[in-house]
């Protein structure tokens, strides 16, 4: 849906619009002018919303939302280096965009 407000041609484009064309443009090899041009909208306005995106000004997409849990695999460790300390407490880093997670300590399949 895009709409014109009260100072005449100017759109006003839905975020899930705004997150889309973010994603494509930040896909290896996207060319921005293409994307805008096929999309009806200005190059560098897809640019402004790559800035708004990296600033997380753009909202939380619906595929980021909190549905739920993700599901967590451990597999089983491979034995350690016979230079190394066997004992020695063992670190997990998750990290998703700019967001990272340290979780340290040994980790236990049962919790």
């Amino acid at each position: 849906m895009i709409s014109t407000n009260a100072r005449g041609h100017y759109r006003q484009h839905p975020l899930e619009f705004k997150r889309a064309l973010v994603a494509l443009s930040l896909e290896s090899g996207a060319s921005v002018a293409r994307i805008a041009r096929e999309h009806g909208v200005n190059a560098n306005q897809v640019f402004s919303w790559r800035r708004l995106y990296q600033q997380g000004r753009l909202g939380v997409p619906a595929s980021m939302r909190n549905d739920g849990l993700l599901p967590v695999v451990l597999a089983p460790s491979a034995p350690a280096p016979s230079n190394i300390n066997a004992d020695a407490d063992g670190v997990i880093v998750l990290e998703l965009g700019e967001i990272r997670v340290r979780i340290e300590g040994q980790p236990n399949a049962a919790i």
